[in-house]
C-alpha cells in the first residue's frame, strides 16, 4: 500500500548534494579503473609490461561498489584479474603499474607482476594466479579475526570457475559452519576461461545453490554500482552483527578476451554488445545526467585527473629501477636460524 500523502520523507537538498557528491565518487573510481586498464592494453602491446595480464574492463562496479562497503580494517583477498581490486582498495595507480613493470617500487616490490599484487598496509592480501586458491586463504583470515574478538570482514573475490572448484565448496562448508565473518563476491562473468557457465554448471543460479550452505546468498546486477554498494553494505552490516558469511553473485561481464593471450573466439560478437550497452560506467553517467548532476565541465575535470594521475604513474615507473640480479635470492627462502 502506497503511504499516506505527505508521509513520504522528502529528498532534501542536502541529501541530493550528498548523492551527487558520493555518485561522483563512484564515476570517478570506475573510471579510474578502465582509463587504467586501457592504458596497460598499450603498454602490452608496446612490450612494456610482459606476462599474463588480465583485464577488468567492464566488471569495474563490482570492485569500487564492494570496496565502499567495505573499511580499512577489513581485508580483501583477490583473483589474478586484480587491476580493479587494488585500485578501488587504494592502492596508489604508481604502485601498481610499478609492479606491472616487475621495478622495485612496485607494491610487491616488482616480484609479482599483474597476478600477485599486494598491499599488506591495506589489508590487501593479493592477487592469486591458482583460480580459487585465494578462498582458503580468506577463510584463514577471516578466522583469525573471529578469535581474536575483532569486528572486522574478510572480502574475496573470485569468479564462476573458481565456484567449481572443491576449494570453493570446503570453504563456504567451513564457513557456515564456524560462523565466519566471511564476505564472499562472485565475479560471475559467464565464461570460465573460455567455458561458458552452462557448459559446467548443471545449476547456473549461483546464489540459490550457495543457500544450501546455510547462509545468505543473494545475485547482484554486478553492472550498476550503486547495487553494488547497496548489497554489499547490508551483507557486511549482517556480517559485522554476527550473521555469519554471506554469498553475493555479482552478474557482471569482461568487455575483453580472458587474457592479453586469449583470441576470444568463444564468445558471440552479439553477446559482447549487448553486454556493453549495459557498460556500468555509461550507466551511471547516464543516471546522473537525468538527475542534473554531471555536465561536460565536471566529466571534463575528472577524466582530466585521471589521465595525470597515469601519466604520471607511467613515468615513474618507467624510470624506477630494476632489482639487481644478486638479489635473486632474495625472499626464496627464510635466512638460517642461529643456533646458540
Amino acid at each position: 500500500m502506497s503511504p499516506a500523502r505527505g508521509t513520504r520523507k522528502r529528498r532534501t537538498s542536502a541529501d541530493e548534494a550528498a548523492r551527487a557528491e558520493h555518485r561522483g565518487e563512484l564515476l570517478r573510481a570506475m573510471l579510474r579503473i578502465r582509463r587504467f586498464e586501457e592504458r596497460c592494453v598499450e603498454l602490452y602491446s608496446a612490450a612494456k609490461i610482459r606476462g599474463f595480464v588480465h583485464l577488468y574492463i567492464g566488471e569495474e562496479a563490482v570492485a569500487v561498489g564492494v570496496n565502499e562497503a567495505l573499511t580499512a580494517e577489513d581485508a580483501v583477498v583477490a583473483t589474478y584479474r586484480e587491476h580493479g581490486h587494488a585500485l578501488a582498495r587504494g592502492i596508489t595507480a604508481e604502485a601498481v603499474m610499478a609492479e606491472m613493470y616487475g621495478r622495485t617500487t612496485g607494491c610487491s616490490g616488482g616480484r609479482g607482476g599483474s597476478m600477485h599484487l599486494f598491499d599488506a598496509g591495506r589489508r590487501f592480501y593479493g592477487g592469486n594466479a591458482i583460480v580459487a586458491g585465494g578462498l582458503p586463504l580468506a577463510a584463514g583470515l577471516a578466522l583469525a579475526d573471529r578469535m581474536r574478538g575483532q569486528p572486522r570482514v574478510t572480502c574475496c573475490f573470485f569468479g564462476d570457475g573458481a565456484y567449481a572448484e572443491g576449494e570453493f565448496h570446503e570453504t563456504a562448508n567451513l564457513a557456515a559452519l564456524w560462523g565466519l565473518p566471511l564476505l564472499f563476491v562472485c565475479e560471475n562473468n559467464l565464461y570460465a576461461m573460455g567455458t561458458a557457465i552452462e557448459r559446467h554448471e548443471a545449476q547456473t543460479d549461483l546464489a540459490l545453490r550457495t543457500a544450501s550452505y546455510g547462509m545468505a546468498a543473494w545475485a547482484v546486477d554486478g553492472m550498476d554500482a550503486e547495487a553494488v554498494e547497496r548489497a554489499a553494505r547490508r551483507a557486511a552490516e549482517s556480517i559485522r552483527g554476527g550473521g555469519g558469511p554471506h554469498f553475493l553473485e555479482m552478474r557482471t561481464y569482461r568487455f575483453r578476451a580472458h587474457s592479453m593471450y586469449d583470441p576470444d573466439r568463444y564468445r558471440d560478437k552479439a553477446e559482447v554488445e549487448r553486454w556493453k550497452a549495459r557498460d556500468p560506467i555509461t550507466r551511471l553517467m547516464d543516471r546522473m545526467r537525468e538527475d542534473g548532476e554531471l555536465g561536460e565541465k565536471r566529466l571534463a575535470g575528472i577524466e582530466g585527473r585521471i589521465t595525470e594521475e597515469i601519466d604520471a604513474a607511467v613515468e615513474a615507473a618507467e624510470q624506477a629501477p630494476e632489482e639487481p640480479v644478486e638479489n635473486l635470492l632474495r625472499h626464496v627462502t627464510s635466512a638460517p636460524l642461529e643456533v646458540t
